[in-house]
C-alpha cells in the first residue's frame, strides 16, 4: 500500500462502503466490522435506469441481426431479455452468446435453456473474453450495455473489423444521497467512476479534508484523482486482491495495530 499523505493515517472507526449491503452473512465486511470494531455502513452511490421501448428503438438496433450478444454484466442479460420481450422479438435458439465471466453465464438460465444454447465463457476480465471473441471474428456481435461503460470491448471490435452494433439498454445514474449531507464517515470507498461522479453530483461543493478515499482498480482511481481526491488506499494489492483486504491493511497500520 503506498499513502499519498502518512499525515492522513488516522485511526478508522467508521466505513461507508458505496454499494448494497451483502445478502451473505459471511461477508468480509462483516468480519472486519467484527474483528476491528468498525461501524461499515453501505449505501449504493448508483442506481440503474432501464431504457425504455421508445429509446431502445431511436437507436435502430435490430436484435434479430445479429448472431451473437455480448454480455458483460447480469444488468444486461436482464434489460437486454426485457426489451426484446417488449419488442415482441423472440430469441432464435441458435443465437450465441459471449459472457465475461462463468457468473454471467449461469445468469442467462433465468432466461433461456442453458444447456440448449451455444455459450462462451471469459475468466472473469474484458481481456479474458477479448481473446475468446478472436476465434470466432466472423459472428455478427450486439453488445448491449449501459451509457456509461469501458472502451476495452467496442474498440477492440471497431479496431479488428468486426461486424457489431452497441446498444445502450440501460442508464447508470447518480442515487439520491441527501440525507447523508450531515453524516461522516472515516472512509469511503468507491468501486467505480460512477460513484466517484456520483459523490460529486449529490455534493458539489465536497470537502475531503480527514475523509479517507478507498478505491478499487485503475479507473476508480483515475477519476478520484481527476476529481482532486487524495486517495489513501487502493485496491487491489499483490498482497491484498479485494478492497477489504486492502482495507484492513490500512486499518492494521492507522489503528496501531502492526
Amino acid at each position: 500500500m503506498i499513502l499519498e499523505d502518512k499525515s492522513r493515517l488516522k485511526k478508522v472507526s467508521s466505513i461507508l462502503v458505496s454499494q448494497p449491503k451483502p445478502s451473505d452473512p459471511n461477508s468480509p465486511y462483516f468480519k472486519l466490522a467484527e474483528q476491528y470494531n468498525i461501524k461499515v455502513d453501505f449505501r449504493p452511490f448508483i442506481k440503474i435506469e432501464p431504457t425504455n421501448i421508445k429509446e431502445f428503438r431511436q437507436q435502430k438496433v435490430d436484435i434479430l441481426a445479429h448472431t451473437a450478444v455480448i454480455f458483460t454484466s447480469r444488468n444486461a442479460v436482464d434489460h437486454f431479455f426485457r426489451l426484446a420481450a417488449e419488442s415482441k422479438i423472440e430469441i432464435p435458439a441458435d443465437m450465441k452468446y459471449f459472457c465475461i465471466s462463468e457468473q454471467t453465464a449461469n445468469y442467462l438460465q433465468k432466461y433461456i435453456v442453458i444447456r440448449k444454447r451455444k455459450i462462451f465463457t471469459g475468466l472473469r476480465t474484458a481481456t479474458d473474453l477479448i481473446e475468446i471473441i478472436k476465434k470466432h471474428k466472423n459472428e455478427k456481435y450486439l453488445f448491449p450495455c449501459s451509457d456509461i461503460r469501458k472502451e476495452d470491448i467496442p474498440v477492440f471490435l471497431e479496431e479488428n473489423g468486426y461486424k457489431f452494433s452497441e446498444a445502450i439498454i440501460y442508464k447508470t445514474v447518480a442515487s439520491d444521497l441527501s440525507d447523508l449531507e450531515d453524516v461522516y464517515y472515516d472512509i469511503l470507498a468507491f468501486f467505480s467512476p460512477s460513484g466517484i461522479n456520483s459523490l460529486f453530483v449529490n455534493f458539489k461543493d465536497f470537502k475531503q479534508n480527514d475523509t479517507r478515499i478507498a478505491v478499487f482498480g485503475p479507473t476508480t482511481a483515475k477519476a478520484a484523482r481527476d476529481a482532486n481526491l487524495v486517495l489513501d488506499i487502493e485496491a487491489p494489492l499483490p498482497n491484498a486482491p479485494s478492497m477489504t483486504g486492502a482495507i484492513e491493511l490500512y486499518i492494521k497500520m492507522a489503528n496501531g495495530l502492526v
